[in-house]
């Protein structure tokens, strides 16, 4: 059995099979998909699991250099929303919620959460670990 946190085989085998630049979206349950990325959907139940908790088990495996929000997810005075992965120390490249989604669809794969949160969504761009 895997020592990591994440533990669901398709997410995992997905993360290992990226390489630098490529993306991957977790979003919430209302996130639209595009025909062309792979869809991981996770969704069980309105916020199961939240976008935290999922968020938290792809950054045990994933080697990230970028991140991606909406403007929107940003509160009123600019600060970040409480799941954003502040302990990276990756400032976010801020877009607009149809930016995000057009930029969507460049992904390898877009993973729905349960979240309900409105704008609960992040695009994960991987490094390298050398």
């Amino acid at each position: 059995m895997k020592r990591s946190p994440l533990l669901h085989a398709e997410l995992s085998q997905l993360i290992a099979s990226m390489g630098h630049g490529d993306m991957l979206v977790l979003g919430d349950a209302g996130l639209p998909i595009p025909a062309g990325p792979r869809r991981i959907d996770l969704a069980v139940a309105r916020g199961v699991p939240r976008l935290a908790d999922v968020l938290g088990a792809v950054l045990s495996e994933l080697q990230v250099e970028g991140i991606v929000v909406a403007d929107e997810a940003l509160g009123t005075d600019g600060q970040l929303p409480g799941w954003y992965p502040q302990a990276l120390g990756i400032a976010p490249q801020t877009v607009s919620h149809e930016a995000f989604k057009q930029r969507s669809a460049q992904a390898r794969a877009i993973v729905r959460t349960g979240e309900c949160t409105p704008y609960a969504n992040i695009i994960l761009i991987a490094g390298v670990a050398f």
